[in-house]
């Protein structure tokens, strides 16, 4: 499965490795999940990660961006032409389209609306752990 991960995804499993971003983080570590994103968001997770406000151990930071670095799929995009809140998300729905992602996972939904995003399936943590669940039950 492929899916692309909000930086908010990747920060809340570090914060609370027992909630559903935790089994996220849990699932990409364990190469059960792929994540998909470009240089722009691999910056981002490397900027997020290293604020001292998350008090993150650097070399557990280190080792997870290198695992997603080398692990995740890269992938360059076309601008997208839709209408979001937040023009800081459009990174992640530009991957989720261009890498034909299963979904784009977010804390932040509203920043992904469903009229904006009708190519993409846009899921918060919770329900990516549903779907994966789902999935796993078929095979």
């Amino acid at each position: 499965m492929k899916a692309v991960f909000d930086t908010n995804v990747i920060v809340s499993g570090l914060l609370s490795p027992h909630s559903h971003p935790g089994a996220i983080v849990r699932l990409i570590a364990a190469n059960r999940v792929q994540a998909c994103l470009d240089a722009r968001i691999f910056a981002e997770y490397a900027e997020v990660l290293a604020r001292p406000k998350f008090k993150f151990d650097p070399r557990l930071v280190a080792m997870l961006l290198d695992y997603i670095k080398h692990s995740g799929e890269f992938t360059s995009c076309e601008p997208s032409l839709a209408a979001l809140p937040d023009e800081d998300d459009r990174m992640f729905y530009e991957v989720a389209l261009a890498a034909k992602a299963d979904c784009l996972v977010t804390g932040n939904e509203r920043h992904f609306p469903r009229a904006a995003c009708k190519k993409v399936k846009v899921l918060n943590p919770a329900q990516f752990t549903e779907f994966y669940s789902s999935l796993r039950k078929d095979d």
